[in-house]
């Protein structure tokens, strides 16, 4: 059973949210104020399994809970959950550390079906981690003299360590994989997060900002990272 964090100030909403992804067969925590989450992550974080959040709460929103649980080193998956219409709030949502993001009003199925991958790809690199010294670990990929540690879920760049949430692993990880090749926008969303049409397809081009952040000497000119006009991205280890 997964223990999932649900941050709604609306007590409909709250009510509504448990009750059916308990019947679903998740245990839920509730909080309605940002200052609450944080408080409960504080005291059990190790035990929480993904965080549903509001962007919009009282006291603290959801980009500043998001942002200061990348900040302790909560890598625990988020959903982030906006306004409909608002672009801003997506960007800001991911630019904070954010995994997925639904639109309200929503769809249960939809919210459900996005916890669920989100708890799957979770639970994989769980696994990887606690098999750490057995043959499961995955070796580190080095390029450029940067270091990736998928499992850990962390890249070092010359000294410095930068902790990488699900997400971001799973999208570095995936270009890596088809190094050299032209990746579509739709692809990585289906290959990586088991996303299709209902999601927008510019929300790659957000979890790419932040990699390159990372990753480039220069993010607005990129090596690495590069932009296939047309088509989406690709990843390129020994840029000429």
């Amino acid at each position: 059973m997964s223990r999932l964090l649900v941050v709604e100030d609306e007590a409909h909403i709250a009510s509504g949210l448990r009750f059916n992804l308990e019947a679903d067969g998740h245990s839920v925590v509730l909080a309605d104020t940002g200052e609450a989450a944080l408080a409960s992550l504080a005291a059990d974080a190790a035990n929480i399994d993904l965080v549903v959040l509001d962007v919009m709460l009282p006291g603290i929103d959801g980009f500043t809970v998001a942002s200061r649980m990348r900040a302790k080193g909560w890598l625990i998956p988020v959903l982030m959950l906006t306004a409909r219409g608002r672009a801003e709030d997506v960007l800001s949502g991911f630019e904070a550390g954010a995994d997925d993001y639904l639109p309200k009003p929503f769809e249960l199925s939809i919210l459900v079906a996005r916890i669920n991958a989100l708890l799957r790809r979770h639970a994989w690199h769980k696994a990887a981690r606690d098999a750490a010294s057995g043959p499961a670990r995955s070796a580190p990929y080095t390029f450029a003299g940067k270091t990736v540690d998928f499992d850990a879920q962390e890249l070092q760049v010359r000294a410095r360590k930068y902790p990488l949430t699900l997400m971001e692993a799973n999208l570095l990880r995936y270009l890596v994989q088809h190094e050299g090749k032209a990746v579509s926008r739709k692809n990585m969303l289906e290959d990586v997060w088991n996303l299709h049409e209902d999601t927008d397809t510019r929300a790659i081009d957000h979890f790419i900002a932040r990699l390159r952040k990372y990753i480039e000497k220069e993010p607005s000119r990129p090596k690495h990272l590069q932009t296939v006009r047309g088509v989406g991205y690709k990843f390129v280890a020994s840029p000429k």
